[in-house]
């Protein structure tokens, strides 16, 4: 792994533990569920991710979906 990375990794894992990373928060109607992805080191960089996060939601076919990015610690990953 590159020296870049690690350090990218460790600054993200900061702002995690801290609750300043940010995540793509997505909720679906059909299932019913809440997903988060990340984290990520800033706004754009999450807005970037969120489209691949939505077209594998969608190939599973899941229904309607919306989409937010925002500062967050969540405490799970999906909720039912």
């Amino acid at each position: 792994m590159k020296l870049a990375n690690i350090i990218e990794d460790a600054f993200t894992s900061g702002l995690e533990q801290v609750g300043l990373a940010w995540w793509v928060h997505i909720v679906t109607t059909n299932p019913k569920c809440t997903y988060y992805f990340g984290p990520f080191m800033s706004a754009k960089e999450a807005e970037m991710a969120r489209s691949g996060y939505v077209e594998d939601l969608e190939a599973e076919a899941a229904e309607g979906i919306s989409v937010q990015i925002y500062q967050c610690q969540p405490k799970e990953l999906t909720i039912f």
